[in-house]
């Protein structure tokens, strides 16, 4: 089961717009993809949020998009930043990508932001959400929060050896 990024941000909208700016914080990203093979492929990637949907941008014959015209199933991770802080937590998102072939959705697309030039040709894909993952450390607990479709947000305590703590928000 998947959801749009408007679907989730809905059920979730604090826990979406922190996600968002997390992923705002950085212009790159890492995304996987399924090889041919079925391996993964790990790739530089910018996040795109237009509108209230999340979407993908790549070259023409970029090994991920045709990875993902193939197995549109991905993961996106968020870029960590700099040094050891961890600003907001690591982020990310898993789903499938949604190619946009329409011309008239890549035409709404490109109208969503006049200041940016979209290049003539590109494969344009809109994030369908499966799961979506924030790790962060409260010492001393590490705090995962998960989001699936259907599903409340669900929020886990990790400490020491001896105290595992679960709890459902």
């Amino acid at each position: 089961m998947t959801e749009s990024w408007a679907a989730f941000r809905a059920a979730e909208p604090e826990f979406a717009d922190t996600v968002r700016a997390r992923f705002q914080a950085f212009q790159h990203h890492v995304l996987a993809t399924l090889r041919p093979d079925g391996s993964p492929r790990l790739t530089g990637l910018e996040g795109d949020f237009r509108g209230d949907e999340l979407w993908l941008g790549m070259m023409i014959g970029s090994r991920k998009a045709l990875d993902l015209r193939r197995d549109p199933r991905f993961s996106m991770y968020a870029n960590p930043g700099t040094g050891t802080g961890m600003g907001g937590g690591d982020v990310r998102i898993s789903g499938r990508a949604v190619e946009v072939t329409d011309p008239e959705e890549f035409a709404r697309y490109a109208a969503d932001d006049a200041e940016t030039e979209a290049p003539e040709r590109f494969h344009l894909f809109r994030a369908e959400l499966s799961e979506v993952v924030r790790i962060r450390v409260e010492d001393p607990h590490i705090i995962f929060q998960v989001w699936h479709p259907g599903h409340a947000l669900r929020t886990i305590r990790r400490g020491d050896e001896d105290s595992t703590v679960y709890e459902d928000d």
